[in-house]
């Protein structure tokens, strides 16, 4: 039986950018209701942190970038750090290569990123993007990312001001390129994995005389986070705990989810075929006819997607089935109140 663990894999802390202690990001997600968090501090990687911070594990990785490079681009999340690997930022290449040597996982930050002109000049937040995109051997893509969707929303100051107040209105999902570029790279034989992350600051910001902190840690946790089905319980020891969701987080056994819609705990999506079945970051090899199977705790719309076709089947409520004899790659998207809920990791069909 599967186990369902929520984590948020993009944070920071005062040793970069951020403004909390890990201490206090660890409090942060157990009050939002997580399982895990990773601080992802840019260019830093601190050791001796991580750990169990009450009942939430705190994971410590690292964003990379290389800060000579302008206009700056490149940013990798790297989880399962065992040494500092910003010396090797300059070549994106030669740092996947040694984070894979040393057992972590890295994944592609914000790969498509936007930011009008007026938030440039007056804020000083550049796009962030992906931009070498012939390298290999990176584990997935963070293909939802909170405060870059933030930062492209804002088309002017008036936008800014209205998000403010409303700031739950702006997430509605990923930026379609990202969700090309993801299935681009599935339909050439790379199985990348799809997370979904926070971005999380705790930055105060101002607009005119007004003057605050528009996502606190807390709110930010409770959006955009990644569920992960591990194969076995975790033991309450960090680095044999680590290892399990490691293993589910590289199998793509995972779903994104904007939470803020409703919790998506207990969320399944499920390919059968005679005997065999096989969910999310696994392959079935098909006896005859595939039956998808879904269900989600809360009503919404289901959209069945082949990778490469477009959307191949819908239904609303809970429960979603399609019967089809067609091989490919499959994935999920769910939606409530008109919004992107839930995005799955594919099904592949042989």
């Amino acid at each position: 039986m599967l186990i369902e663990w929520v984590g948020n894999f993009h944070s920071h802390t005062r040793f970069s950018d951020g403004t909390a202690t890990h201490r206090r990001i660890a409090e942060a997600a157990a009050q939002a209701g997580l399982d895990g968090v990773a601080v992802t501090d840019h260019n830093v990687w601190v050791k001796g942190l991580q750990g169990y911070y009450g009942e939430v594990l705190l994971l410590v990785g690292e964003e990379v970038h290389d800060p000579c490079r302008q206009p700056q681009v490149n940013h990798a999340l790297i989880l399962g750090l065992g040494r500092e690997l910003a010396p090797l930022a300059a070549s994106p290449q030669a740092l996947i290569d040694a984070a894979r040597e040393q057992g972590a996982l890295v994944f592609l930050a914000h790969p498509v990123e936007r930011s009008p002109g007026w938030l440039q000049r007056r804020m000083g937040e550049p796009p962030l993007p992906w931009v070498d995109r012939e390298v290999s051997g990176f584990t997935g893509l963070e293909v939802w990312n909170a405060m870059s969707e933030f930062k492209a929303r804002l088309r002017t100051p008036l936008h800014a001001l209205y998000h403010a107040f409303f700031p739950a209105r702006f997430l509605r999902g990923p930026f379609p390129e990202t969700l090309r570029w993801w299935e681009q790279l599935w339909l050439q034989g790379i199985p990348a994995v799809a997370i979904g992350g926070a971005d999380a600051h705790g930055h105060t910001y101002a607009l005119g005389p007004l003057r605050r902190v528009l996502f606190p840690y807390e709110w930010l946790f409770r959006a955009v986070n990644t569920h992960l089905l591990l194969d076995q319980p975790l033991a309450r020891e960090p680095e044999a705990d680590w290892a399990v969701i490691r293993a589910a987080l590289q199998a793509g056994r995972a779903w994104v989810a904007n939470d803020l819609l409703g919790s998506s705990r207990g969320f399944r999506f499920e390919a059968r075929s005679g005997h065999r079945q096989a969910t999310m970051g696994e392959a079935l090899r098909r006896a005859g006819a595939v039956r998808f199977e879904a269900s989600a705790p809360l009503p919404g719309e289901f959209r069945l997607i082949r990778f490469g076709s477009g959307v191949v089947a819908r239904g609303r409520g809970r429960r979603f089935q399609h019967l089809t004899a067609e091989p490919g790659i499959y994935r999920m998207e769910v939606y409530r109140r008109g919004r992107l809920w839930i995005l799955t990791n594919p099904i592949r069909v042989e």
